[in-house]
């Protein structure tokens, strides 16, 4: 357990055996690949709601089935495009270098490519920093968006994450064989042989360091965080990512009149490496997503007892 649970920090990803259980989840209704950036990206539409569609981004070494265990509630009003990142799950790895940015840009080419001008987002981790740089590069294509266990730097982990990070290497594949990561890429990986060049990638990416701070006051859509009580990132990391979009630097009023249009969850009792499944993430996100920003003030209350 210790190893697994070393890999599992060094990888920066929220991967477990029950999330990748597939479930009392409907099956995807369409899948297949598109080109972007030269990779060839596998993607898969669950639902059929009406309004915009949501995109939905993964973390990292996992794919769009550590979603199953909450696809259910995702989809229930909703059409979402789950994708396979580049090298992960059902998609090719490529000779490209791992890169937010690029992905940002795929992802855009690949809404176009399925007929969509604008869709919600929702990414969590590796997958996050996927979805932000997109509505970054791209603002004109994301409606509302909502990032979980992502930061905006790379000093927002805990410095031992770091240093963890700074380790991984292709040399690792082996002692990962009998972790659900390994397995899973396994499953349905195009190349399974691809799996050492993969975890080498991932590490050369977890190398460079990264500051999005500037990018983030870019952000003019609405945005919602989504940390654990007991996540990988600082809570300073999490306070200050929020602040940068605007929202906790003054009282809201007992009117609502000086709310910021963003949003800030801390779910309790979980970590980064089981928030992503966990059932209160669907209850806490759907609605921002949904536009469901109103509710009754003191006023309201008052007024209607009247």
């Amino acid at each position: 357990m210790k190893i697994l649970s070393s890999l599992l920090a060094v990888a920066a990803i929220a991967l477990s055996v029950t999330s990748m259980a597939h479930a009392a989840a409907t099956g995807p209704a369409k899948t297949g690949h598109v080109e972007a950036g030269g990779i060839n990206y596998y993607y898969e539409i669950h639902g059929e709601g009406g309004g915009r569609p949501l995109l939905l981004l993964h973390g990292g070494l996992g794919s769009i089935d550590m979603f199953q265990p909450i696809m259910a509630r995702i989809t229930r009003d909703r059409q979402v495009i789950g994708v396979d990142l580049q090298g992960h799950g059902r998609t090719e790895l490529g000779t490209r270098p791992i890169s937010l940015e690029a992905m940002g840009d795929d992802m855009a080419t690949i809404l176009k490519s399925l007929g969509h001008d604008k869709a919600d987002v929702l990414g969590y981790s590796f997958g996050g920093g996927v979805a932000f740089r997109l509505a970054v590069q791209h603002p004109e294509m994301v409606g509302r968006l909502a990032l979980v266990s992502a930061g905006y730097a790379q000093d927002g982990f805990y410095p031992e994450m770091i240093k963890m990070q700074a380790t991984m290497n292709a040399g690792m594949a082996d002692m990962m064989k009998d972790t659900p990561m390994y397995k899973s890429y396994m499953a349905v990986a195009p190349k399974p042989a691809d799996f050492p060049r993969l975890i080498g990638a991932m590490g050369d990416f977890m190398r460079k360091p990264y500051d999005y701070s500037a990018d983030v006051a870019k952000l003019k859509i609405p945005v919602m965080l989504v940390f654990a009580d007991s996540d990988m990132y600082r809570p300073e990391h999490v306070v200050k990512f929020y602040q940068l979009l605007g929202g906790g630097l003054r009282d809201a009023g007992w009117m609502r009149e000086t709310m910021s249009q963003n949003r800030l969850a801390i779910v309790p009792n979980r970590t980064h490496y089981d928030i992503f499944f966990a059932p209160e993430l669907p209850e806490a996100v759907m609605p921002f997503l949904d536009g469901q920003d109103k509710v009754k003030t003191w006023d309201d209350i008052v007024n209607a007892a009247d």
